[in-house]
């Protein structure tokens, strides 16, 4: 799991960190590192291993989370919000690792679960939306996006998408004409 707050360790190094995850596996400590390792330059962190926390930017911690959740080898992924405490460079840059590592053949990752506000991130990261409205929260509807990828806001059928879900978020259905 990747949470919303960027949740690293400040006594641990970005290398020890992500080695956190694989503590209960049974494997040895140097096989332990070596996939750490391996997590950290997945996610473009190769080369800063020894860093801790307070020598990072909030973009390599929270890639540090990311490491730290893929180095697990998890089939799938949650993630709560990660990019909503980020800079929109660093979310951009963070967005599309996430988008390469998906489409990654060395990972066994066949599923993330996501939950965001940021509608243009929910378009161009999802297959397929649940939309959440209302207190408590109820299922307000359903989109698949079956654009191609990679999906540029630039393209008419990706405002189309985030029309639809500014109606069920505003409205609670998408407009008849759709």
């Amino acid at each position: 799991m990747v949470h919303q707050s960027i949740v690293t360790f400040p006594w641990m190094n970005a290398l020890e960190n992500v080695m956190l995850s694989l503590k209960n596996k049974r494997i040895t400590k140097e096989d332990a590192e070596k996939t750490a390792l391996k997590a950290l330059e997945i996610v473009g962190l190769q080369g800063f291993e020894e860093l801790f926390p307070k020598e990072m930017s909030g973009g390599m911690r929270q890639r540090v989370a990311v490491a730290r959740a893929l180095a697990a080898d998890p089939q799938v992924l949650l993630m709560d919000e990660p990019f909503a405490h980020l800079d929109e460079l660093t979310a951009e840059g963070l967005r599309q690792d996430i988008y390469n590592i998906l489409f990654n053949s060395e990972t066994k990752l066949k599923s993330v679960i996501m939950v965001s506000h940021n509608l243009t991130e929910v378009v161009e990261l999802s297959d397929s939306v649940i939309i959440l409205n209302g207190s408590p929260a109820t299922v307000v509807g359903k989109i698949d996006i079956t654009t191609p990828r990679p999906r540029s806001p630039r393209e008419p059928e990706f405002d189309n998408h985030l029309d639809m879900l500014y109606n069920y978020l505003t409205k609670g259905k998408v407009k008849p004409s759709e």
